[in-house]
């Protein structure tokens, strides 16, 4: 029988989270030169020029303290925010910044924003401000604030990072200023999102998901027993949909990297439409996690884009849901390749 991924509980130290701190598999080899824009979008080629801009500047932060610092005002904000809809390059644009940056490995960090605000729990936050601090540039992927917690630690971090002269760089689906709207009480936090707001530059990219341009729509669900042949030939993974959705709410969404990695392809049997947001959250970020490691996806039951409740798309996590089907899809095809 296939291995389940449901019999995997990675454990993921501190150390193996420092050693992580770098793009995934799908973006380790992109440059700016591979990013193809769309000649129909003007601010894609925009994106590109600012991004390589700020990837110069990165090698220039003076580490300047006291009153000389805060003399005379920059020129640019010490962090660039890559803003736009799904599947438009954002993380390919990220990812190419810290390839790109005339830094040392060991001074630059690649991470997703879960993956952030793991370590600062895993670490204790003075010490994730002084491993960061030691760094010229941090990239956060996905960036998102969900709750009043994430939303004070971020705040805090970025000016303690800014204060340290490092550089920052993020892609959000969502405008600096409106982070949180629709998922608590964002009003009540307002001076801490105007804190986040102003260290970035933001840089607007426009255009459609590239991962669905020209193509066709996802293959349609298999049956169970081609699903299960399909695993056997592999040596893929195969799981019931439920029991997956079970597993994960046993392990915290920082390991779901580790849960996936060298894995072939994965098989999900019996999937179904989901109206509970914390699962379909979840879901999400083990998304986020199999694309990054490029690992193919097959499924039996309801169709990806059915994956979510209407209710659900049209609520305060749209977006990254919408975000979740574009990348499931794209690795629905991928397993047919």
């Amino acid at each position: 029988m296939p291995a389940r991924l449901v019999d995997h509980r990675p454990e993921v130290t501190a150390q193996t989270l420092l050693a992580q701190l770098a793009p995934p598999p799908r973006f380790d080899a992109v440059r700016f030169e591979t990013y193809l824009p769309d000649p129909g979008q003007p601010t894609q080629t925009l994106a590109v020029q600012a991004v390589r801009a700020f990837a110069a500047r990165t090698d220039g932060a003076s580490r300047r303290r006291g009153w000389l610092r805060r003399a005379a005002a920059p020129e640019h904000r010490p962090g660039i925010y890559l803003d736009g809809g799904f599947g438009v390059g954002k993380t390919h644009l990220l990812a190419s910044l810290w390839h790109a940056a005339p830094l040392l490995r060991e001074q630059r960090i690649f991470c997703t924003f879960v993956e952030l605000t793991h370590l600062a729990g895993t670490l204790g936050f003075p010490q994730t401000v002084e491993l960061l601090s030691r760094c010229r540039l941090v990239c956060v992927d996905e960036f998102e604030l969900d709750d009043p917690g994430d939303t004070v630690l971020v705040s805090t971090l970025l000016s303690r990072l800014a204060d340290a002269d490092v550089r920052f760089a993020a892609t959000s689906n969502t405008l600096p200023g409106k982070l949180g709207e629709g998922r608590f009480s964002a009003q009540d936090f307002l001076r801490e999102i105007q804190s986040v707001s102003a260290k970035f530059d933001v840089v607007r990219i426009d255009g459609e998901d590239y991962r669905h341009r020209g193509l066709p729509v996802a293959p349609a669900p298999v049956t169970d027993d081609r699903l299960l042949a399909m695993a056997e030939a592999s040596g893929g993974t195969l799981d019931d949909f439920s029991e997956l959705c079970d597993h994960l709410r046993s392990i915290h969404p920082s390991q779901y990297g580790s849960l996936v990695d060298g894995v072939r392809r994965v098989h999900i049997r019996g999937l179904r439409t989901l109206d509970d947001q914390a699962t379909a959250l979840r879901l999400v970020v083990l998304a986020d996690r199999l694309y990054d490691r490029a690992v193919p996806a097959v499924v039996s039951g309801v169709p990806l884009d059915q994956l979510f409740t209407p209710e659900l798309l049209a609520g305060g996590y749209r977006k990254k849901y919408f975000r979740a089907i574009s990348r499931l899809v794209a690795l629905s095809r991928e397993s047919t390749t």
